[in-house]
């Protein structure tokens, strides 16, 4: 297993279409085996999810997520847990402990100029 989370100073960055990095966790026996930042270099949704997809990642921990790039990830065939904040490590942990619940109806669909995810009233997380 391979899990992706949006990534900036330790911690889930807010929204997946602009995260700067990725932290990419190799998993095996159900345990952090090993962990990689990733640049993505400024890639919007689509061209996120094939970078991930191309990473071989099966599974992304982000904030939120709009609908493109929930249908460039399922397209993917990437399972995507939105509306987590908090650090990544921990994030990870819950994902690995059944704790981290997937909702496929978290999704931000407000993209405005200034807007934040997790501030606005339109993100739903």
């Amino acid at each position: 297993m391979k899990v992706a989370v949006t990534y900036e100073n330790g911690n889930v960055f807010p929204h997946f279409g602009h995260t700067e990095q990725f932290k990419v966790y190799d998993i095996e026996d159900g345990k952090v085996a090993g962990t990689q930042v990733i640049e993505t270099n400024g890639n919007g949704h689509g061209a996120l999810a094939g970078m991930l997809s191309a990473l071989k990642v099966d599974t992304l921990i982000c904030g939120g997520i709009g609908a493109g790039a929930q249908n460039a990830l399922t397209e993917a065939g990437i399972r995507f847990y939105g509306g987590v904040s908090g650090g990544t490590d921990e994030a990870v942990e819950a994902l690995l402990a059944g704790k981290l619940a997937f909702d496929p109806q978290v999704h931000c669909d407000h993209h405005g100029e200034g807007h934040h995810c997790g501030e606005d009233k339109h993100c739903r997380m």
